[in-house]
């Protein structure tokens, strides 16, 4: 809490700008800039637990932490999960929500250096990113609460701590249980290699575990007498990779094995495949995936095995809205690019070459993309429900190299330096901004609801992808 002298000063400054419609927002960019070696120190922290989805116990925690030290109250094991939380704080409308993640990727272990170096072989790493995204959200929502209180302005603002993004669905089930309701908007952002508020789709996804079982036996002495499980996921993967030419250009099929049998010499009894379907339409999704259920039936009657299935995820695709993109993308524009020193500029040098002879230059870190209404990307998010229940938007930033993949070494590695936190830093000075605007400007949020309406139609109802199943807790173990 402000002392008297710096409330009537942040009170005087209010009334003065709010004629205009403007908020005294150099203050927060401040108080950011002042606080970014501590929200640097904490993203590396979650950078070196690297806890992949719904096994986050030490970011959860860390994050929860950082929430109620700032006066927040926490609610933790929400929706079924044990490492998902709402931190909340205010009371009234406007209700702003910033959402959270903080899970890493199985296998990409890396040191934080430019060259392919794993910390730990085989251990998981943020190549995501995530990290980043749960501190930066996190640094938003403490700065808009300063605000809040500083200017005695109504409202309230709730940190979503969101688990298992990458292939969990950790927001459906918190969306299914209702945690979004009476939410006026959504903010979100996303790591990435350039900075950008344009209005994005995504792509819906369904992913599911098929698991066939056969008959084992002596390879060489009885194989008449067995029944390969794996010949049953083969069967499926030949089955599926020919239907991939008979569905739209746009969708995408991908899978692995995660279970083979155990001995050359021994016909498996057991074999798994775990498969994802996507495309920018989730009734075309629904359409694939249909389709490949009916191919792993096919496939277990050819081979005389039998095949289950569990859905894993499921996520719609990313509604935008143009009223409140426009919003994040001035708001970000106010903020600007990233700035490398020397030592960062060192680092994007020598890890540039990696990218092949087509990656953008690396100055272009220090730009901000052209404005563009409903671009689809191709990855998948559960950011997408939250966006078919609440008017929510997003923006990226570039917390690494421009021309990184996500999901790769190089953006572990980045996502490791200074370079990942001072990316972190534009994202949450823009959310800041943008969860101010919309708590001063009640115009604002009734242009994005108008959107929203008329996006999702009169009859719009919402149902989870994944149906009525409970977290897949267990999905990364």
């Amino acid at each position: 809490m402000k002392n008297g002298k710096e409330w009537l000063l942040g009170a005087a400054l209010f009334a003065s700008f709010g004629a205009l419609g403007q908020a005294p927002t150099e203050s927060v960019l401040k108080e950011l800039r002042q606080n970014e070696m501590k929200y640097g120190d904490a993203a590396q922290q979650i950078w070196n637990f690297a806890e992949v989805g719904y096994q986050e116990e030490k970011s959860s925690a860390l994050l929860q932490n950082m929430l109620r030290q700032e006066g927040f109250t926490v609610q933790a094991g929400v929706a079924g999960i044990p490492t998902a939380f709402v931190a909340t704080f205010g009371q009234g409308q406007p209700v702003i929500g910033i959402l959270a993640e903080y899970d890493a990727l199985p296998g990409l272990s890396q040191e934080a250096k430019p060259t392919q170096k794993a910390l730990k072989e085989g251990a998981a790493g943020h190549a995501c990113g995530h990290h980043l995204f749960g501190v930066g959200s996190v640094a938003s929502a403490v700065a808009t609460k300063n605000w809040l209180v500083a200017n005695k302005h109504p409202g309230t603002i709730k940190l979503y701590g969101t688990p298992a993004e990458e292939g969990g669905s950790g927001k459906v089930y918190m969306v299914r249980e209702g945690l979004f309701d009476g939410v006026d908007a959504v903010l979100h952002w996303h790591p990435g290699s350039d900075n950008s508020a344009a209005a994005s789709s995504s792509l819906a996804n369904i992913s599911a575990k098929f698991r066939f079982r056969g008959v084992a036996a002596h390879a060489a002495a009885s194989p008449e007498r067995g029944r390969s499980a794996l010949d049953g996921v083969e069967a499926m993967n030949f089955m599926i990779n020919m239907m991939r030419e008979h569905i739209p250009a746009d969708g995408r099929i991908h899978y692995i094995i995660t279970s083979g049998g155990k001995a050359p010499n021994v016909v498996p009894d057991y074999a798994e495949v775990y498969y994802y379907a996507r495309h920018p339409n989730r009734e075309v999704v629904k359409d694939m995936w249909a389709r490949m259920v009916k191919a792993s039936e096919g496939a277990a009657l050819g081979t005389g095995t039998s095949v289950e299935h569990e859905i894993i995820g499921g996520v719609h695709e990313l509604l935008p809205l143009d009223a409140l993109a426009k919003v994040m993308d001035a708001n970000l524009r106010k903020v600007g690019g990233i700035k490398y020193d020397e030592s960062e500029l060192a680092f994007a040098r020598q890890i540039h070459p990696s990218f092949g002879p087509n990656a953008p230059a690396i100055s272009s870190a220090a730009t901000v993309q052209p404005y563009a209404l409903e671009r689809t990307g191709m990855g998948s998010t559960d950011v997408g429900d939250v966006s078919w229940t609440v008017p929510t938007v997003g923006l990226r930033t570039a917390t690494w190299v421009p021309g990184t993949a996500a999901h790769s070494w190089q953006a572990v590695a980045a996502g490791g330096t200074s370079i990942g936190r001072k990316g972190m830093l534009v994202a949450a000075q823009t959310l800041a901004l943008t969860a101010i605007d919309l708590f001063q400007n009640p115009k604002l949020l009734s242009e994005a609801k108008a959107e929203f309406e008329q996006k999702r139609g009169k009859n719009f109802k919402y149902e989870a992808l994944l149906g009525n199943r409970p977290p897949a807790l267990d999905y990364r173990k």
